[in-house]
């Protein structure tokens, strides 16, 4: 399999570090949160980041299962919660997602297909699956 895209970001400092794009458009101070143990305030966290890029590409990938189905959906959004866990496994950490489609212009029963078919389609749902907990919620 050949890249069709390649990018990269390199990390600094761990979770109290920052994050640069090699392009340098994304320059983020990483800040612990409170709930964390972390001082909070100014900057993101490694959630935020992965919440960002797995809402902007399910939806992408929403986007395109829409476009196949030539179904007549008005707008879509997609707000993924991304939960900071205690993994009962081996005393450390994971996290799960909520991924919250909102389609409009569409009933519930066909925003719930198109949003099945989006998450076997999108490919941070593919990387993720079988590894993190990944809920689906029209709202």
């Amino acid at each position: 399999m050949s890249a069709l895209f390649t990018t990269s970001v390199t990390a600094t400092g761990g979770r109290e570090g920052r994050v640069i794009s090699e392009d340098n458009l994304l320059d983020f101070q990483l800040v612990s949160p409170k709930e964390l143990g972390g001082p909070g305030g100014e900057g993101t966290n490694p959630e935020q980041l992965f919440a960002a890029g797995y809402s902007a590409c399910f939806d992408g990938a929403l986007n395109l299962i829409i476009k196949r189905e030539k179904a007549e959906v008005s707008s879509t959004s997609i707000k993924a919660d991304v939960h900071f866990l205690k993994d009962e496994s081996d005393g450390g950490f994971k996290i799960g997602v909520t991924l919250n489609a909102h389609l409009e212009g569409v009933d519930e029963a066909t925003a719930k297909d198109l949003v099945e078919k989006a998450h076997a389609f999108c490919p941070y749902s593919k990387a993720t699956r079988g590894n993190v907990d990944v809920e689906l919620k029209i709202v």
